[in-house]
């Protein structure tokens, strides 16, 4: 809803309705609004959220039983025009211009955005203004931020730089691929390699519940352990199925390393389930081990397309949009999440807690460590190239190919 509308509309019922009879209508407007209507309505109408909150408690209860009347022969106290409690800020002349003056230098953004933010806390605002000999609280700043236009956000991330022309076109072109394999029972899987990750005593990002105080000791520094190192986890997304591999690799995040993910997905948990298919859909990042310049990606998936006999159909994300690839925000976000706060002490505890991740809608996880050693630095000739079984699409054949099977005895 327009706030000028709003804001017409409040002005005008402002001076008809009783006190009560225009909180309730200010709290119908925010329920239907919907997320975020009680700061939309408490800013159209000139009122605290404090306010609007109260009329929706009112409306959320069943109806009282109708007073009687009183002397006035109302059923309801109606307070006087201009009676109740005066606000802070019209009593107190220079609390909003010093509260401006507050947040000036630590705010950040565009200042002539409609909306602001600001890194200072509403405690060390409040503890601030009460030097200056303002009566106020933590609430009361919370209330006047929002007065304001400021809102408690986090950094987002838009920026992918440059867009390509045809992205919209390749994530279409990605999404009916995905919905032709599906329907006719193919696999469709989502793979990326996860951040590497130190071995042993290390600080972990995010908070677990501890006994106080006695939280888990780590080292100060994040030097490397020169027997536990990094290990690297490259993940299976199987789309339709909602179930997830992890590859614990501890040598190098190569191609060759990709693909044997890949097999192991196929031989301990694709197999069984797909044990008909005659092609497999794999979505991935266009950039990385799995890359669509990766001239090993593409011999590696050869050799597996012979050992399978399935047809690989390929689809890389354009340039800088990673995080469309749904193994991002269907496996690794949980997995993250299921480790914060604990320091992966080895690389068994790494497997582990891969493994143990689950979630509300029905995750499920499988991981092994991959103690292989991965050579570096492989080079693929243009005979290899050439050799290859693969037929690119007319629409951007370096981010969309097939490669068929050249061997006939798969495994």
């Amino acid at each position: 809803m327009d706030a000028d509308v709003l804001r017409s509309k409040y002005a005008v019922l402002a001076e008809r309705l009783d006190e009560r009879s225009f909180r309730l209508c200010l709290a119908s407007d925010a329920i239907a609004l919907g997320y975020g209507g009680i700061s939309q309505v408490a800013r159209a109408a000139g009122v605290s959220r404090t306010t609007v909150h109260a009329g929706v408690q009112e409306l959320n209860q069943a109806p009282a039983p109708v007073a009687k009347e009183g002397p006035a022969g109302n059923s309801r106290r109606i307070r006087r025009p201009g009676g109740g409690r005066k606000a802070l800020a019209a009593t107190d002349e220079t609390l909003l211009e010093d509260l401006d003056q507050l947040l000036d230098p630590a705010t950040r953004g565009d200042p002539m955005a409609p909306l602001r933010w600001t890194s200072k806390s509403t405690a060390k605002l409040a503890e601030e203004l009460r030097a200056l000999g303002h009566r106020v609280s933590q609430a009361t700043v919370w209330r006047l931020l929002d007065d304001l236009g400021y809102s408690m956000q986090s950094n987002r991330k838009t920026r992918e730089g440059s867009d390509h022309p045809d992205r919209d076109a390749q994530f279409a072109f990605i999404n009916e691929t995905a919905l032709d394999f599906i329907a006719r029972g193919q696999p469709v899987i989502s793979v990326d390699t996860k951040k590497k990750e130190l071995v042993g005593p290390f600080k972990m990002a995010g908070r677990e519940w501890q006994k106080k105080g006695e939280p888990i000791e780590v080292s100060m520094h994040d030097f490397p352990d020169p027997e536990r190192g990094k290990v690297i986890p490259y993940g299976v997304y199987d789309v339709s199925r909602n179930e997830g591999w992890v590859s614990v690799g501890i040598s190098h995040d190569t191609a060759e390393f990709a693909v044997e993910s890949i097999r192991r997905w196929w031989t301990l948990m694709g197999r069984e389930v797909y044990g008909e298919a005659t092609d497999l859909l794999i979505t991935a990042d266009g950039g990385g081990s799995n890359g669509a310049r990766v001239r090993l990606w593409k011999v590696e998936l050869q050799r597996l397309a012979d050992r399978l006999g399935l047809t690989l159909h390929v689809r890389h994300f354009p340039p800088g949009t990673s995080k469309w690839n749904k193994i991002e925000h269907r496996l690794f976000c949980h997995i993250t999440t299921n480790w914060r706060g604990r320091p992966l002490e080895s690389r068994m505890a790494v497997v582990e807690l891969i493994a143990a991740t689950r979630t509300a809608r029905g995750l499920t996880v499988r991981a092994e460590l991959d103690e292989n050693l991965y050579e570096t630095g492989r080079k693929v000739s243009d005979e290899e190239l050439e050799a290859l079984a693969i037929e690119r699409y007319a629409f951007h054949g370096e981010w969309n190919y097939r490669i068929a099977p050249k061997a006939s005895t798969p495994e």
